[in-house]
């Protein structure tokens, strides 16, 4: 799948009335954020400021602050954290979280097993397009915006589309923004918006003209599968990756990520990539995103679709996430029949990834 980014001026016109925002945080919530800043050496005037937004859910202590204080906290951040603190008082305190359980190590598979898998997977990869069969589904694109680069991500608007894939090719139909009937073309949308062949990344991250480089990375579970993960990384002479801004500037830049891969069947479930090439003058400085496959039923036939995709981009400190979600799949035909409401998000346990766990040898009978 191949996505144009671009920013748009219109969306940033929206950032000051979503400023006044209040946010709902736990304190590891809040802790994570605080960190995070720290690291990144935010403006200690701004991220008080942004603090003055936050509204805890859970009791925030003193010892707590002397922590983040420790850490690098600056003395306005401090003070709005006390501030913070006294208004959460007749809160409950937060659930301690229990230890975690020591990683299971489990070895990667032998030289020979990885080459194989990534054949396997190459050859589907490369013939993943013309195994789809003709369909319509909803994609429901949630787009966020943040100016100040901190993360404190505020709706900008939801965007409901009926996406027709017939005989290999995609077709876009506005049907709703923000839950109100829109005829609107896709490409007049406007901000950061994303489109594409369903499996061109895949198959470029493949194709031998990328000469992409793969390097075993660990194994993981993902949707209740075993996965094999690998790093791969395609240069910039290689690459097809176009980031396109404001439909005047663009460029191909190298990106490097994670692919994982189904165990049983090989294919591909999950695809993470970031640009790594990015010119210094090019508007955009970050672009990456997240791809998730899963099996989906169409007819009596079970197919490998997308399931859900995120995409980050950054222009100086505006940052812009679009969520997109792939949601009932149906048959292409005459007779289809598809509801074109909006669909709540997708359960985090659908796309979080969790540890590997040995497989148990079968008993000796």
């Amino acid at each position: 799948m191949r996505w144009a980014c671009g920013v748009l001026l219109n969306c940033l016109l929206l950032f000051p009335l979503l400023l006044c925002a209040q946010m709902k945080l736990t304190v590891r919530q809040l802790g994570n954020f605080i960190e995070s800043s720290i690291k990144l050496k935010h403006e200690d005037r701004r991220l008080a400021e942004y603090l003055r937004k936050v509204v805890l859910t859970e009791r925030l202590d003193d010892r707590t602050i002397e922590v983040w204080q420790g850490l690098g906290a600056g003395p306005k951040t401090v003070e709005a954290l006390r501030v913070i603190a006294g208004a959460s008082a007749a809160l409950p305190k937060p659930v301690a979280a229990g230890p975690k359980p020591p990683p299971v190590v489990i070895p990667p598979p032998s030289a020979e097993d990885q080459q194989r898998v990534l054949d396997a997977v190459r050859n589907y990869a490369l013939s993943y397009t013309k195994r789809l069969p003709d369909f319509i589904c909803t994609q429901v694109t949630r787009r966020y915006g943040d100016p100040s680069g901190l993360e404190f991500w505020q709706t900008l608007d939801t965007i409901t589309e009926r996406l027709t894939y017939f005989e290999q090719k995609e077709e876009y139909k506005v049907i709703l923004v923000n839950g109100r009937p829109m005829d609107i073309e896709h490409d007049k949308l406007g901000g950061s918006t994303s489109s594409g062949e369903f499996g061109s990344m895949m198959r470029e991250i493949f194709e031998p003209e990328s000469e992409t480089t793969f390097k075993w990375e660990r194994w993981a579970t993902l949707r209740g599968r075993r996965t094999h993960v690998y790093t791969y990384r395609v240069t910039t002479p290689k690459s097809k990756y176009r980031v396109t801004y404001e439909r005047s500037q663009s460029i191909i830049s190298g990106y490097r990520g994670l692919i994982y891969v189904d165990a049983d069947y090989q294919t591909v479930s999950r695809i993470l990539m970031e640009l790594d090439d990015i010119p210094v003058s090019f508007p955009v400085q970050q672009v990456k995103l997240v791809l998730d496959y899963d099996f989906v039923k169409i007819g009596e036939s079970e197919h490998v679709l997308p399931l859900r995709a995120e995409i980050r981009s950054r222009e100086g400190k505006n940052l812009v996430k679009n969520e997109v979600e792939f949601r009932l799949y149906r048959k292409f035909g005459a007779d289809a029949v598809i509801k074109f409401d909006t669909p709540e998000p997708l359960p985090t346990d659908a796309l979080e990834e969790k540890p590997a766990q040995p497989v148990t040898p079968p008993a000796k009978p």
